[in-house]
């Protein structure tokens, strides 16, 4: 089993910076790839940014050169670094964890605010 807590979401102005951490304790060996995913209300929850295990990232177009992925090499934490935020980034901001071709693990999430 893989647990997953989230951190560092609160309230910001519009162009403002927030890092956000993912701790994972638990069977984190068995950790292929993780992720950040956001959920707006109304809207769906979307991958705003994901890591592999060899270090490969992926962003979703809206957050390219605005948000940074990483993660310490034993998967203990996971960051996304968040810069220039817009009220749209608003959101809830979940941690997720691949384990296998179907198996994933949630965090609860953490709010993000952006004010104008």
């Amino acid at each position: 089993q893989v647990q997953l807590v989230e951190s560092g979401g609160g309230l910001v102005q519009a162009g403002g910076s927030l890092r956000l951490s993912c701790a994972a304790s638990g069977s984190i060996f068995s950790i292929n790839a993780m992720g950040w995913y956001r959920q707006a209300p109304g809207k769906q929850r979307e991958l705003v940014a994901g890591i592999t295990n060899g270090g490969s990232t992926n962003y979703a177009d809206s957050v390219k050169g605005r948000f940074t992925i990483s993660r310490d090499n034993a998967w203990n934490t996971v960051y996304l670094q968040m810069n220039s935020l817009k009220p749209e980034d608003a959101a809830v901001y979940y941690c997720n964890a691949r384990l296998g071709p179907i198996l994933e693990v949630w965090g609860q999430g953490t709010l993000v605010t952006v004010s104008s």
